[in-house]
Parts: C-alpha cells; sequence; structure tokens
C-alpha cells in the first residue's frame, strides 16, 4: 500500500472538533468528529468545558490516525483551527479555573455598552486591534471578569481555548497572531499586545501566551504522541482562526474574492494584503499569514433565523424552507429585521431586536420565513457594502456552509449582493484550510495563493435580476429602520 504524506487539520469548533485530512492536492480525504455542549444554562451564557475539549481533540485525532495508517498515509503533521473569540483562565499548573467562555456569551454586554458610550476610547481600541468593541470581543469580556467580581481567585493566566489545547499538546504556552487579532488585544500594525487594550481588560502582557507568526511550528510532545499514535517531535503548525482560515480553505486568499459562510451564523470576509478597518469602524480586521488579513464581518442570525421559523411554526425546517421557496421575491411586501440574537456587523449592537414590517393577515408562514431569509441575506449584503466602502475589492464570492443545503437561501444571497455565488460546500473549510496553512509552513506548497488555487468549486448559484433590484432598492430602509427600532423603549 502507498504511503501518501497528509496533514491533519484539528478544527475545534462550538460544539465539536472534527479533524480532517488532506494532501498537497487539498483534497479531503477523511474526517473524523468529536460532539460535546456548549452550556447556556444562565441567562447570557455560553462556555464549553476545556478538558471535554480537549478531550474530543485527542479522541477525534487517534480516530483519524489509525485510518491514516490503516490506508497507508504517513502523517507529515498537525495543524489547529478554532472558533475566534475564546476565553479560558488557567491556574499556575496549567489547569483550567474557569469554563471556556465562547463568542456567543452575551453576559457582558454592559461593559460593551458603557466602551461604545464613549465613542473616542471605543473607535481608537477598534482602529488599533481590527477588533469591535463588542461582547464577543475576548478584551471585553475580560474587563466584565476583572471588574464585576467574579470568582477568579485561582487564574494566573489567560488564552484562547485553542491556545489551551495547543499547550497540552506541545508544552508550549504560545498563540499566533490569526487567533489573536480577533482577541481585542493585539495590535494589528505591530503585532504585538496593545497596552491600551490589556489596560481595559485588566491584565498584563505577562499572563498571555508567547505571539507568533501562524507558520509557526513546535514539535508534538511525548505523551500526546504515545496517546494518539503519532511519533514525538511531530510538527504541530499553530494555525489559525477559524474565519480567516476558512477563506484559505474555500480558496477565498486572493485580493477581491470573499468567502462567505452561512450554518448557524453567516460572515463574509475578504481577503487583502494590509490590515485596517473602514471608517465607520463597521468591519474586523484579522490575519491569516503571510501578511495576508481578512476584512469584513460575522452576522448572528443565519441559519438560526430559519430554524426559529420552523419551531415556532410548529414544521420541518426543510418542508417550510421548500414553502418559502414558492413566494416569489420581496414576500408579497412584507420586510422582516431577523435580529433574534442581537446583532454584530456591521452595526455591533448584541441588544438589537428583531421585527416584521408591512405584516397583514395575507401573509402566512411561508411569506414570513421568506422575509426573514431575505433579512437575512441583506444584512450580509450590509456588511459586503462596509466592506467595499473601505476600499477592498470585492469580485467574487466562495460560499460554504449548512444552510446552502437548501437552494433558497444560496439564491436569496446571491440575489442580495447581486453577484455569482461559487459553492465549494465539499472543501473541508476551516479544518482543510489549517492543512494548507501546515503544508505552506512544511515547505510543500510555494504560497497560499497557489494553496487556494487548488481548492475546487462545485456549483455557481446566479442572482435573479428582478428579486436583485428590489432588495437593492429596500436596503437603505433597514438601516433607517434599524435606528428607529434601537431607540424605542421597549
Amino acid at each position: 500500500m502507498s504511503s501518501v504524506p497528509v496533514v491533519l487539520g484539528v478544527d475545534l469548533g462550538t460544539t465539536a472538533t472534527k479533524v480532517v485530512a488532506a494532501g498537497t492536492d487539498a483534497r479531503v480525504l477523511h474526517t473524523t468528529e468529536r460532539g460535546y455542549p456548549l452550556r447556556t444554562d444562565e441567562s447570557g451564557e455560553a462556555t464549553q468545558d476545556a478538558s471535554e475539549v480537549l478531550r474530543a481533540a485527542v479522541e477525534a485525532l487517534s480516530d483519524c490516525v489509525m485510518w491514516a495508517r490503516e490506508q497507508g498515509h504517513e502523517v507529515a503533521g498537525l495543524s489547529f483551527s478554532s472558533a475566534m473569540h475564546t476565553l479560558v483562565g488557567l491556574d499556575s499548573r496549567g489547569v483550567p479555573a474557569t469554563r471556556a467562555f465562547n463568542w456567543a456569551d452575551t453576559r457582558a454586554a454592559d461593559v460593551a455598552a458603557r466602551l461604545r458610550a464613549e465613542p473616542e476610547t471605543s473607535s481608537a481600541l477598534h482602529r488599533a486591534t481590527g477588533t469591535p468593541v463588542h461582547t464577543q470581543s475576548v478584551m471585553v469580556k475580560l474587563a466584565w471578569l476583572t471588574s464585576a467580581g467574579a470568582d477568579i481567585g485561582e487564574v494566573e493566566r489567560w488564552c484562547a481555548l485553542k491556545d489551551f489545547v495547543v499547550t497540552a499538546f506541545t508544552g508550549e504556552f504560545v498563540t499566533e497572531h490569526s487567533l489573536s487579532s480577533g482577541s481585542g488585544l493585539q495590535d494589528m500594525h505591530s503585532l504585538t499586545w496593545h497596552e491600551p487594550a490589556l489596560e481595559v481588560a485588566g491584565i498584563r502582557a505577562e499572563q498571555l501566551p508567547e505571539l507568533r507568526e501562524p507558520t509557526a511550528s513546535v514539535p508534538l510532545a511525548p505523551q500526546v504522541a504515545e496517546a494518539v499514535g503519532l511519533p514525538a517531535g511531530l510538527p504541530v503548525v499553530l494555525g489559525g482562526g477559524d474565519g480567516p482560515l476558512a477563506n484559505l480553505g474555500v480558496g477565498a486568499v486572493t485580493p477581491g474574492v470573499a468567502a462567505l459562510s452561512l450554518g448557524t451564523s453567516g460572515a463574509l470576509r475578504v481577503t487583502r494584503d494590509k490590515p485596517g478597518v473602514d471608517d465607520r469602524c463597521r468591519t474586523f480586521s484579522y490575519a491569516i499569514a503571510d501578511g495576508l488579513w481578512v476584512i469584513g464581518g460575522a452576522v448572528s442570525n443565519g441559519g438560526v433565523a430559519g430554524q426559529w421559523a420552523a419551531e415556532a411554526f410548529g414544521v420541518d425546517v426543510a418542508d417550510l424552507l421548500e414553502e418559502a421557496a414558492q413566494v416569489s421575491a420581496g414576500a408579497d411586501g412584507l420586510m422582516a429585521l431577523p435580529y433574534l440574537l442581537g446583532e454584530r456587523a456591521p452595526w455591533w449592537e448584541p441588544g438589537l431586536t428583531g421585527a416584521f414590517l408591512g405584516l397583514r393577515r395575507s401573509h402566512g408562514r411561508a411569506e414570513m420565513t421568506r422575509a426573514i431569509i431575505e433579512g437575512v441575506a441583506q444584512q450580509l449584503a450590509l456588511v459586503r457594502d462596509a466592506v467595499t466602502e473601505s476600499g477592498a475589492e470585492v469580485r467574487a464570492v466562495r460560499a460554504t456552509g449548512g444552510g446552502f443545503r437548501s437552494r433558497i437561501w444560496a439564491e436569496t444571497i446571491a440575489s442580495a449582493l447581486n453577484m455569482d455565488l461559487d459553492l465549494a460546500e465539499g472543501s473541508g473549510g476551516s479544518g482543510l484550510g489549517a492543512v494548507l496553512l501546515a503544508w505552506r509552513a512544511l515547505g510543500e506548497i510555494d504560497s497560499l495563493a497557489h494553496a487556494a488555487e487548488l481548492v475546487a468549486v462545485e456549483s455557481e448559484i446566479a442572482p435573479d435580476p428582478a428579486a436583485a433590484d428590489l432588495l437593492a432598492r429596500r436596503r437603505p430602509l433597514i438601516d433607517q429602520l434599524h435606528h428607529t427600532l434601537r431607540d424605542l423603549p421597549l
């Protein structure tokens, strides 16, 4: 049996860790997965058990290593991707002293609101770090924890969830510029910890991991190597955040090519060769590697809005989406602002609430669902508009995510953007991005642009001209309605 080298990309997600195996041709050969719960017991809580995530990573990796051995594939290295904006406190032994805070944890909302009430301060922090002042920000979470009298007495160091897992795998307390660029603590120009942000967070730089390049590697520790069936000293490439690596995983690292993802939430990010946000601080700026950055924004309400409608109407979500697909664009005059979970880009307001406008007796669940889908698509178009107004070109869009299993999502988003969507569903996403970054680090791929060229497009969805025109005419109303509804004393 031939021995074809593979890299294993370990993608630490919100509810599961997935391990992707791929060679230098970017073809995904195998995936394994282990799940874990996201705790939401307390109002606004979204946390994980860091030790459970570590166990899941070891188990999923062990399964993938076993597959590689059975198939005769040599494992050339490991690499990591992770959900961004996570935070865990460690004690003096490196053991988690807190639960891992997820990006969706909103309990720091009052702190975020207080900081945003000082526009000069919040804008300065946003422009320096590339991270919006929002509850998802690690800086904001730390400011909440260190100022709210939380029980963090045993915490001596702070890190992202991926940093904890990498430390367990290698024994080195390190992070990299991609994941840390979403923390709100790193200066995106100097790539060092940003002292004003540390002051707001209430911590010192010595309490954080050492910063390195995403392509840096550290050796696999003997005890973990034995547990997963790999040789000690195998290169472990530090990798990056799931958003930037998703761009690489779908082949969207050429300037002007955007990656659009649609799962529970959604995001649009376009690659460029320098950091920076738009003048109105509506976008984020996160590092990939090799001097490449993404500028864009994430929306909190993606496929979850359609799922909510299905639950509210008591029907299967697939059946409801099929009903909605039979409704003409514009939902018979109905508009929805689908802010069920507040909203992130382009406004970054966690307290925002949703609304239907133009509701009449003739409207039923199909029209309401169609309006919700159009509302999500319009929000992604607003993110694209903010990106282009910053001076970044968006000339093509690579799309991926579970939401695109239903054609209405793809067709509506293509029409809202008035651009073709190139679907790259089999790409492997962030996990494949981690693999390609590792092949670059190992010297087997000469550039990230070359790596992106290897990712194939499966299908193309074109916009509907009439729907595109209607949605474009409606879009300016959304910003006006958002400002009006935001100020209602509910």
